[in-house]
């Protein structure tokens, strides 16, 4: 996303549903917030234990953020289509959605699983950007991790920008598709290089990648909300709904059998 001249913004605090995502050092998620029943882990090297909720019939969802200054000009427009996904989350039954995102130098973090679009538009309201380069290899290792507690049905990505090790990246995208886990990547603008690593990702993982312009924001949010439908009810869900006549499903259902 941002370019190696950007100048960070002046530091914003955290908030406070959130916790760090400390891949950099110890290679995995460093801890979690103790909420709804689940336990803080140590950031050591060993596989963190974590309890996770198995109640709920619908699926797991991970929605990932680029949040480096490269997107500010568009970050208000974003936030209200993804606003928009979270509530199309909350009418499906038993969806949970895991926000992660990362800005600033070396800064990754994590929410916990949540079932209300209210709480997860309230999270990504209190989020800004920062300079910084992109952590994507982060953002799959995070879900990689999670795989390992519970059935994760999809990760989506929303970006403009990737400059990091595109093997390594893809090596983690054909790990996460070994998992059945489809990796839906949104990019924002035309960068070339992310163009061809997200196209790859999306490949691999058994995933779709859509670019998007700042003018096309209402077909962004269709395809956000065909994802929720897929997350928590699979492919048939999808099928249904494009059979109802819906534009999302049916642009979605189209990049994935590219």
């Amino acid at each position: 996303m941002s370019k190696s001249s950007k100048e960070p913004n002046r530091s914003v605090s955290a908030p406070k549903p959130e916790v760090q995502v400390d891949v950099s050092s110890a290679d995995q998620v460093s801890a979690f917030l103790q909420t709804a029943g689940r336990v803080p882990v140590s950031g050591s090297g060993h596989q963190p234990s974590v309890t996770v909720s198995t109640r709920s019939p619908g699926g797991r969802l991970i929605f990932a953020l680029d949040a480096t200054m490269s997107r500010q000009a568009t970050w208000d427009q974003a936030l209200h289509i993804q606003s928009e996904m979270f509530h199309v989350a909350d009418q499906v039954s038993g969806l949970a959605v895991k926000l992660v995102y990362f800005r600033g130098f070396g800064e990754c973090r994590a929410s916990r699983w949540m079932e209300k679009g209210t709480e997860l538009a309230a999270v990504m309201r209190r989020i800004s950007c920062q300079g910084g380069r992109t952590q994507i290899a982060k953002v799959l290792k995070s879900a990689l991790d999670e795989t390992a507690k519970g059935k994760v049905s999809a990760l989506v990505y929303v970006g403009d920008c990737m400059e990091e090790n595109v093997d390594q990246l893809c090596a983690r995208a054909g790990e996460l598709g070994l998992h059945r886990v489809p990796i839906f990547l949104f990019q924002e603008g035309n960068d070339p290089a992310a163009t061809e690593a997200f196209a790859e990702i999306a490949r691999l993982s058994g995933g779709a990648h859509c670019a998007f312009t700042s003018g096309a924001a209402g077909r962004l949010a269709d395809l956000l909300k065909a994802v929720a439908v897929y997350a928590s009810g699979g492919r048939d869900a999808l099928v249904k709904l494009q059979g109802e006549g819906d534009r999302g499903a049916r642009l979605l259902l189209e990049r994935m059998q590219r």
